[in-house]
């Protein structure tokens, strides 16, 4: 599988979380490689999205939002744990998809020893720290293109538009009824599943 390209990012921000169902994120560290297929999203428009952190203007901590589309920007939440974004259309214009859950596909053994023995398959990627937790990515990837050699976001499946479910983005309290949030149907590792989730077909009209 080769990687996305720049331009695939470099479109408006929804379209691109929409997008990035099926896609497969890659990391190698140390020379071991781990792969899981991305099964939730979230999208976070720019200075506009009170929700995105680039909603209070330009800062050290966000520099990389305002970069180039196809560049990581992970950041440290609650003191404790690292979430993985996917900056999108072109520089200067701050804009992101959070990668919130994915499913295990290749290295598994290794996400499981990072994230601790006991627990579940399931719960292996589940949410955007345990993913950044089982695939090794830090503060140290930041900033990094998306097309490797250590963190990459790979071609694989696109996922079929009928498929696709949408609710409102999860903990945040800005624009909380925005329906920003894009996950596949029946996946396993969907972090959370609410009652309002829509297909994106019925959503979109």
């Amino acid at each position: 599988m080769e990687a996305l390209p720049a331009a695939f990012f470099d479109r408006p921000t929804d379209r691109v979380a929409r997008d990035l169902l099926g896609r497969v994120l890659e990391t190698t560290i140390n020379g071991i490689r781990c792969r899981a297929r991305i099964v939730e999203t979230e999208a976070y428009l720019g200075e506009h999205d009170p929700a995105c952190h680039a909603a209070r203007g330009r800062t050290r901590r966000n520099e990389v939002l305002y970069g180039p589309p196809g560049t990581a920007y992970v950041y440290f939440v609650y003191g404790m744990h690292w979430c993985v974004n996917a900056v999108t259309r072109r520089a200067g214009l701050p804009s992101a998809v959070l990668i919130r859950a994915a499913e295990p596909l290749e290295g598994v053994a290794t996400m499981r020893a990072r994230r601790g023995f006991a627990v579940r398959d399931a719960d292996l990627t589940s949410g955007p720290a345990r993913l950044c937790q089982a695939m090794g990515i830090t503060g140290r990837h930041n900033g990094l293109p998306l097309s490797g050699p250590e963190l990459r976001v790979l071609e694989g499946t696109p996922v079929s538009r009928a498929l696709v479910l949408t609710t409102p983005r999860i903990g945040v309290s800005a624009a909380a009824d925005w329906p920003l949030r894009f996950f596949v149907a029946g996946s396993s590792w969907v972090s959370a599943r609410a009652a309002n989730a829509r297909f994106l077909a019925d959503a979109q009209g």
